[in-house]
């Protein structure tokens, strides 16, 4: 699944709302990211060619808000609360996803088994899937 930052894309994506978490002070989505326009895409377990500077979903916290939401790990975050999210850097996406005022947060998300899903249903078989190479990848939990 790769795309070009800031270019309209044809993609199967399911709709994800988030509750955050109060904790003290702080609202916990209970997932990390990584990626980003200004992140090396070489470096993204993730992408299938290794070109794509999207933002993914790096790790899930088991039980929290992202996992009871559905959130899974590899998912490409397109959208956060209406907010395109293939044309920001790896800081843009964090801040944006950790806005203190929103208790909320309303994400597009695509994800291989739903593209598969998509080809299998028009009679196109998927690629098989390799595994994921792990190499120095930005990823952040977000609080």
């Amino acid at each position: 699944m790769s795309f070009l930052p800031g270019q309209p894309v044809t993609a199967v994506v399911q709709r994800i709302e988030i509750q955050k978490l109060q904790q003290g002070d702080n609202l916990i989505l209970g997932f990390s990211i990584g990626g980003g326009i200004d992140q090396d895409p070489g470096q993204n377990p993730f992408s299938e060619d290794k070109s794509d500077k999207g933002i993914y979903v790096t790790r899930i916290s088991p039980g929290g808000p992202a996992d009871v939401a559905g959130l899974m790990e590899g998912d490409k975050i397109m959208q956060v609360n209406g907010w395109d999210m293939t044309v920001m850097t790896h800081d843009q996406a964090r801040k944006r996803l950790t806005k203190k005022k929103e208790h909320v947060v309303r994400l597009l998300v695509t994800r291989k088994s739903l593209q598969d899903a998509v080809k299998q249903s028009m009679g196109k078989l998927p690629k098989p899937s390799h595994g994921a190479a792990h190499g120095m990848y930005k990823d952040q939990l977000l609080r």
